[in-house]
């Protein structure tokens, strides 16, 4: 079977190191939050201003001031800090981020990221922080589904989107398949519901096998 969104979410955050300090775009990937464990260290930076931010506040726990960049409820850990915007976007373009989680609308076999604009002319474009992300943080985890609604794959030879940044992804996770992007080409690690010769037949981009 294919995954849904929370097991997604829960893979990426398998995978972020204990100690790490990780931005967690709009959408899918703030779910990464809710699935952390409490004591691995793991610090998120939300980019409108906080440190150690907490998983998604439901019920009383809600506090309408207290938000993530997606404007969710979230709530706050021990230690919590807030600060300026410009702050916040100094330690994104710093290189002070081990970790950036994004959702993309295309992710190339050289990891270039297209997640800002569809270049459709009704299209509303939404760049947010994201290209600051891209290139400052030390490793980009993309999250999404590997097929758009019409069918076609969203990772591909090369973007036909505006661009957010150039061979800035390593990994991809999406609900048939985990990839890495390595120099030697797209490793699939992991295969849900789908064998890699049926994705293979499915995407334009060469595959290689984790074990070689």
């Amino acid at each position: 079977m294919s995954l849904d969104k929370h097991e997604m979410a829960a893979l990426v955050a398998r995978d972020i190191r204990p100690g790490s300090f990780v931005n967690l775009g709009i959408g899918q990937p703030t779910l990464v939050a809710d699935h952390l464990p409490a004591d691995a260290g793991i610090v998120l930076h939300t980019e409108n201003g906080m440190l150690n931010m907490g998983p998604a506040a439901t019920g009383a726990l809600i506090d309408p001031d207290l938000i993530n960049a997606g404007k969710v409820p979230v709530t706050e850990l021990p230690g919590s800090a807030y600060f300026h915007h410009a702050d916040s976007f100094a330690m994104m373009r710093g290189g002070h981020l081990d970790v950036c989680v994004l959702g993309a609308f295309q992710v190339s076999a050289r990891g270039d990221l297209a997640n800002w604009h569809t270049g459709e002319p009704d299209a509303i474009p939404a760049v947010g922080g994201a290209m600051d992300l891209a290139v400052g943080a030390k490793n980009v985890y993309v999250m999404m589904t590997l097929f758009a609604k019409d069918g076609t794959p969203k990772l591909v030879p090369d973007c036909t989107y505006p661009l957010t940044g150039l061979g800035c992804v390593d990994r991809v996770y999406t609900d048939l398949a985990t990839f890495v992007i390595a120099p030697e080409g797209v490793v699939v690690r992991e295969t849900y519901g789908i064998t890699f010769a049926e994705l293979g037949e499915r995407l334009a981009v060469p595959l290689l096998r984790l074990d070689g």
